[in-house]
């Protein structure tokens, strides 16, 4: 299949069919991984999910909130019973 380059804001880019995408899982949002190919041509993958990354990201995102008080206590003091 042939696919046209177009122009996407100051980048280029490619659309690809919508039968491509449900055959390899991927949607709006995912990630792909771009390699070229001894011949000159474009590989894309499916990026695989890191766990460690998420894991470093996940633990950087919990030390960066500050720790304060239980909202459930917070919510308890203000009710009415």
């Amino acid at each position: 299949m042939n696919l046209l380059i177009s122009k996407w804001g100051n980048s280029l880019a490619v659309r690809l069919p919508a039968d491509y995408l449900r055959h390899t899982g991927l949607s709006e949002g995912d990630q792909v991984q771009a390699s070229l190919t001894v011949d000159g041509g474009i590989c894309l993958r499916p990026a695989k999910w890191d766990r460690r990354a998420f894991m470093a990201e996940l633990a950087e995102t919990r030390d960066a909130m500050p720790m304060t008080e239980s909202v459930i206590d917070e919510l308890r003091r203000g009710a009415r019973y």
